[in-house]
C-alpha cells in the first residue's frame, strides 16, 4: 500500500507548466507586437517599446535615429532633432532662416518629393510589363523622372525605326506624359563601336535619329505640347554601362526620356540657402522624408542637388 501511495501524484498541472504558458503568452505577444509595427505611427511605437523594455528587463538604453518602417515622422519633429544635434549651423550673424521657416520649406518638399513619387509611381503601373521584361527601366531623384528605353526589343540593329511591336508601348508611354508636368529631353545614346552607313556616317547620326524617332512617336496626334521636348543625341559620350564587355555596350545602346520637374523660385533658393547654411539638416530631412518609401524604382533622394531644378515661371502655361 505505501508503494501505491508513492506512486500517486498530486491533483492538477506540474509546477512547471504555469511558467511555461507565461513563456509561450509572452512570446506570442512580443510576435504580435513585431507585426503590428508596421501600422504603428511614431507616438505609438515609443510607448510599446518603453512597456517591454520594462517587461523585459533590458538595461541598455539603444537611441534609435530612424522611425520603424511605415512611420513618418513630423517634419516640426526632424527640424528640432537636427537642430539639437547641430545647434550653431544655421545661424549665422546675418539671421538665416528661423525654425518655422524652416518647417514650412521643408513641408513644401516633401509634397514635392511626394508628387513625383506618385509620378513614379503611375509610370511604373502602365509600363509594368515592359518593365518586368527587361526593355524599360525608371530612375528618379528629386522632380527628376527617367524612362529609359532599351535597344532590346524597340530597335533593330544599326536602325532608328522604331519596331513596330513597340509602338503600343509609345502609346501608352504618351498617356502617362500628358498628366505629368515638367520639361521633357529626349536623350539617344550608343555605345562606342563606330558606325558608318549610307544612312548613319556615324554614332552622332544614329543616337540623334533614334531620339528623334522617340519623340515623333510621343508628338503623335498632338496629345503632348512639342514646346515641352528638347531632342538631342549624345553617341558614345555619355555611357551608362562598360563599353568593355558585351553586356555593357548593350546597357549603353538607349534612348533615355528625362522628365524635368518644376519648381518655384522660392523653394529654389531656400534650398540653395539650406544647403549653404544647414546641409546636415536638409541630408537629415531626406532620410527620414524617404525613409518610408515602398516604390521598388530608384528612390527620390537626392534634394541636394539645387543645381538641376527646372524653375517654375510664374506666367508659363501649364499644359
Amino acid at each position: 500500500m505505501n508503494e501505491i501511495a508513492e506512486d500517486e501524484s498530486p491533483p492538477g498541472a506540474p509546477a512547471w507548466m504555469a511558467t511555461f504558458a507565461d513563456l509561450m503568452s509572452l512570446l506570442m505577444c512580443f510576435f504580435v507586437l513585431l507585426l503590428s509595427f508596421s501600422e504603428m505611427d511614431a507616438q505609438k511605437y515609443k510607448l510599446v517599446a518603453g512597456s517591454m523594455k520594462n517587461a523585459f528587463g533590458v538595461q541598455t538604453e539603444v537611441l534609435a535615429n530612424r522611425n520603424p518602417s511605415g512611420t513618418s515622422e513630423p517634419v516640426e519633429d526632424m527640424v528640432q532633432q537636427a537642430s539639437a544635434a547641430n545647434p550653431g549651423e544655421g545661424k549665422g550673424e546675418g539671421g538665416g532662416k528661423g525654425d518655422g521657416d524652416r518647417v514650412q520649406l521643408l513641408e513644401d518638399i516633401e509634397e514635392l518629393i511626394l508628387e513625383t513619387t506618385e509620378d513614379v509611381e503611375t509610370l511604373e503601373e502602365s509600363l509594368k510589363e515592359e518593365i518586368q521584361g527587361g526593355f524599360i527601366e525608371l530612375e528618379s531623384s528629386f522632380r527628376s523622372i527617367t524612362v529609359r528605353i532599351k535597344e532590346k526589343g524597340s530597335f533593330d540593329s544599326g536602325s532608328a525605326n522604331l519596331q513596330d511591336e513597340f509602338i503600343p508601348v509609345m502609346v501608352k508611354l504618351q498617356d502617362a506624359l500628358m498628366d505629368i508636368d515638367g520639361k521633357i529631353t529626349v536623350e539617344g545614346h550608343t555605345d562606342n563601336i563606330d558606325i558608318s552607313t549610307q544612312r548613319f556616317a556615324s554614332n552622332w547620326d544614329l543616337s540623334s535619329a533614334r531620339a528623334l524617332s522617340v519623340g515623333h512617336e510621343l508628338f503623335r496626334n498632338d496629345l503632348l505640347n512639342s514646346n515641352r521636348f528638347v531632342i538631342s543625341g549624345y553617341a558614345d559620350t555619355v555611357p551608362f554601362g562598360s563599353n568593355d564587355t558585351v553586356e555593357g555596350r548593350a546597357r549603353n545602346r538607349r534612348v533615355e526620356i528625362n522628365i524635368r520637374q518644376p519648381v518655384s523660385q522660392e523653394i529654389s533658393t531656400g534650398l540653395q540657402e539650406l544647403s549653404d547654411a544647414d546641409s546636415d539638416l536638409l541630408e537629415f530631412f531626406t532620410d527620414n522624408a524617404t525613409a518610408s518609401s515602398s516604390t521598388d524604382v530608384t528612390d527620390v533622394t537626392d534634394v541636394t542637388d539645387v543645381t538641376d531644378v527646372v524653375v517654375s515661371e510664374p506666367t508659363a502655361d501649364s499644359d
